[in-house]
């Protein structure tokens, strides 16, 4: 197994990823998003919730005391075959402890769902720490971002969005990342994300939503490349 380089540090804020073994895509049905959403309320807390006693793992996972939080959660977005965080380190041990639950979780559940056995994720997950402030704002736009890859499969971000309303209509309505959260809209999902814990880059939700279309815009631009 190979070594983390990345020492995670208390207050500190890192990019986590991870994808599918052998590129293989880990949600199959839109159960398997809404399992991996709620496992990163779950697994986020001092005390054990299992999701398996919870019909559909709905409502009622919201509602349950998962007692001190491990980490603060800025951002996510899944993608079929890949997932990415933005998060803060709250306590000591704090991350390592938050990923070991959610991914130990959501595997079990993906593999006897679907029939399967074996490792589900390729190798331990992936972190970056976000050093400086201009990489930090830069994650907001490029995590959120990352579903224009499936309304613009030949290009996005390296080439040229063909259809710009489209990618940004298929991104307003994308039910799998905290867009939507940013965007003010009601969700139970909304309680994942503790954006207080981040640094304050959007004071309004029309100021978030021009954020990421002018970064689309800017792929527009022949001088973006």
């Amino acid at each position: 197994m190979s070594e983390r380089k990345v020492v995670f540090s208390v207050g500190e804020f890192y990019h986590l990823y991870n994808r599918g073994n052998d590129k293989r895509k880990i949600f199959l049905t839109n159960n398997d998003y809404q399992r991996f959403i709620c496992s990163l309320y779950a697994a986020n807390g001092s005390k054990s919730i299992h999701l398996s006693d919870f019909p559909r793992w709905s409502k009622q996972v919201w509602e349950q005391d998962r007692g001190k939080t491990l980490v603060d959660i800025g951002a996510y977005c899944l993608m079929p075959n890949h997932f990415h965080l933005l998060i803060r380190e709250k306590r000591e041990g704090g991350i390592t402890t938050f990923t070991r639950k959610f991914l130990t979780s959501y595997s079990s559940y993906f593999n006897l769902k679907h029939g399967r056995s074996g490792k589900l994720f390729e190798g331990p997950f992936k972190a970056t720490q976000v050093d400086n402030d201009p990489y930090l704002n830069y994650l907001y736009s490029y995590v959120h971002l990352n579903p224009v890859k499936i309304s613009n499969p030949d290009g996005w971000p390296t080439k040229i969005i063909k259809n710009i309303e489209k990618a940004k209509s298929f991104l307003n309505n994308y039910p799998y990342s905290s867009y939507q959260d940013y965007l003010g809209r009601e969700r139970q999902e909304k309680v994942i994300l503790n954006p207080d814990a981040f640094p304050d880059y959007f004071n309004s939700e029309i100021n978030f939503k021009n954020f990421l279309d002018d970064w689309m815009e800017y792929s527009q631009s022949p001088n973006s490349e």
